[in-house]
């Protein structure tokens, strides 16, 4: 069973007023037998509480309506802000990253698509499913993808818009964008909480917003570590992951823009961070970022592994990766943030520090590090990149 959606919520309910039940069944029968029994004879039983094993039973229900009533409010704040999907991320047991090895020169989606067009390349054909979270919409798909050139498995969510089965649209590719999870987080977050494809279908439908395919790849990919969403010598091919492996797939699976002006990243908190830094590190894979509370510092997430080492930390900071760049990226940014390290001064700097042809627009939004926070922006910020990709 999913740690988040209706049917665990339920569970845990009915677990906490079980206990609270056998509580007062406890209480009521101490009450009863007490009645029944004079003063001696209660001691004479047990010490006069009904001996050693009832007190044990007292002390085990008190510590059961403890654990559940935890339980319960872990299920109420996992569901709000989608932490963990499975019990393997919440135990540490899940295993994504079978191999690591070296990444092949990159050189964007134009050098993915020449090489296919020469000498036959075996598609990355895939097989979708319901996405395995009930708190994500039915229409939203879900594949487990083996990545073969970072060495990491892990699921892939997929929504296409409305107009992508219109037969309208039978030959058009449409510009896609890829969501980032914060740490910990889920994959199915950006279509579960912050209900992503339910705000923009309508728009998208309606034409006030670009139809973007959504794709949600998984970004919790170490048990005890984020992975700044990098390349780690020896621990995880992160980047190769989220910038090669899943567009390759996307492309090869649907009808998906296949050049750098029809796609886009979008994340909040550690994921604002990454998309901010993909979007800038691959301005050939990638037209716009999109960033919620993201930062600058991978020491920002002090779990990050990128902030352990100070080349890599230096390297994955994407105002460093402004100011270094031998040309200014031809990379727009959408990057809100609140006050007092919760994005906004991030931001700023990047747009003082940007120049033409790069693009920062900043926005300021409450200090609040939620779900509550990020779900308002999902409209004004794909509002903001229709400008920039038009519809196919």
């Amino acid at each position: 069973m999913a740690l988040t959606g209706t049917p665990f919520f339920i569970l845990t309910i009915v677990l906490f007023v079980a206990s609270i039940a056998l509580a007062l069944a406890q209480f009521r029968a101490r009450g009863k037998g007490g009645a029944a029994r004079g003063t001696n004879r209660r001691r004479r039983a047990g010490g006069g509480g009904g001996g050693p094993l009832r007190t044990v039973g007292y002390l085990a229900t008190i510590l059961l309506c403890q654990f559940t009533a935890v339980a319960l409010v872990f299920v109420m704040v996992n569901n709000a802000n989608q932490l963990y999907d499975n019990w393997g991320d919440l135990l540490g047991t899940s295993n994504h990253v079978q191999a690591v090895p070296v990444p092949p020169k990159d050189n964007g989606l134009a050098g993915d698509q020449a090489a296919a067009s020469g000498p036959p390349r075996q598609k990355v054909s895939q097989t979708f499913k319901p996405a395995s979270s009930d708190a994500v919409p039915k229409d939203v798909k879900e594949t487990d993808l083996k990545g073969k050139l970072s060495g990491v498995d892990g699921e892939v969510l997929v929504w296409t818009p409305p107009q992508y089965d219109d037969p309208a649209y039978a030959n058009k590719s449409f510009p896609v964008v890829e969501l980032l999870a914060g740490y910990p987080g889920s994959s199915s977050t950006w279509f579960g909480g912050m209900a992503a494809s339910q705000q923009l279908a309508p728009l998208m439908k309606s034409g006030q917003i670009t139809p973007f395919i959504l794709v949600s790849p998984r970004v919790t990919l170490l048990s005890s570590n984020d992975t700044g969403c990098a390349d780690v010598p020896n621990k995880v091919n992160a980047e190769t992951w989220l910038s090669r492996d899943v567009p390759q797939m996307v492309m090869d699976n649907f009808r998906a823009a296949d050049t750098a002006a029809g796609w886009a990243v979008a994340g909040y908190s550690a994921g604002g961070h990454c998309a901010t830094r993909l979007a800038l590190g691959h301005p050939d894979r990638y037209r716009a970022g999109i960033s919620m509370s993201g930062y600058n510092d991978p020491n920002g997430e002090p779990d990050s592994l990128t902030a352990k080492d100070p080349q890599l930390r230096q390297n994955c900071n994407p105002l460093h990766l402004l100011t270094s760049a031998q040309s200014p990226p031809n990379v727009a940014l959408w990057v809100a943030g609140g006050k007092g390290g919760q994005g906004l001064e991030d931001a700023v700097a990047l747009q003082q520090a940007a120049k033409a042809p790069t693009a920062v627009t900043t926005v300021e939004t409450p200090s609040a590090h939620a779900i509550s926070t990020w779900e308002p922006l999902v409209v004004p910020s794909f509002q903001w990149l229709s400008k920039l990709i038009p519809a196919p």
